[in-house]
């Protein structure tokens, strides 16, 4: 397994400067950069605990925290980490690289959206769900969205999620809820860890 995620050695320099640049710039156009958001929160009772996996610049976990939940960030880029921290107010933001993740603490949702899977080091894909999926609360649901293009399968992480104790519940081919096809180019996966009741 390499140690150093893709966003940093397959992409050029300054990307991380440029992608808070680009997000800042969208939203001061109005574009709707809820989607994600929208699809969690309707997914959890209020005031649930998000853990936003791979939180970038923060627009996720900031609007989740809008909404009225409680939110931690994590991500391994201290660049988009300090964004999110200037930008968005009221969610915890954590550095730390997702494959090591202990928070000692668990989420009702554990929600990894931007392309997180598409960019973890070579190798670590296994590694990473099954942390993810210790931070999953009895009734809780993991969260991936990915392109399908890349090195990474629906099929892969869903099993990966099974391993680590948890039941594959939906697949979908966009945030709006359409339904997956098998030659969709991006996948939302929500698994679930079982209740105790």
């Amino acid at each position: 397994m390499d140690a150093t995620p893709r966003w940093f050695t397959e992409t050029d320099e300054g990307h991380s400067a440029w992608y808070v640049e680009h997000f800042r710039a969208l939203a001061a156009e109005g574009a709707d950069l809820e989607g994600e958001a929208r699809f969690v929160d309707a997914s959890l009772p209020p005031a649930s605990r998000v853990l936003d996996a791979g939180c970038g610049p923060g627009r996720l976990g900031a609007a989740l925290h809008a909404r009225g939940h409680r939110v931690v960030g994590v991500d391994a880029d201290p660049v988009l980490l300090a964004a999110a921290r200037e930008d968005h107010v009221g969610p915890r933001w954590v550095l730390a690289d997702l494959a090591r993740l202990d928070l000692g603490e668990v989420f009702d949702a554990v929600v990894a959206a931007g392309n997180v899977m598409v960019f973890l080091a070579r190798g670590s894909e296994e590694v990473v769900v099954g942390r993810l999926a210790a931070h999953v609360a009895p009734d809780g649901i993991l969260v991936l969205g990915f392109r399908t293009d890349r090195h990474v399968t629906p099929d892969d992480v869903e099993a990966a999620a099974t391993r680590s104790g948890l039941h594959p519940e939906h697949r979908f081919a966009t945030w709006d809820l359409r339904p997956w096809r098998d030659d969709a180019d991006f996948v939302i996966v929500v698994c679930r860890r079982p209740g105790t009741t």
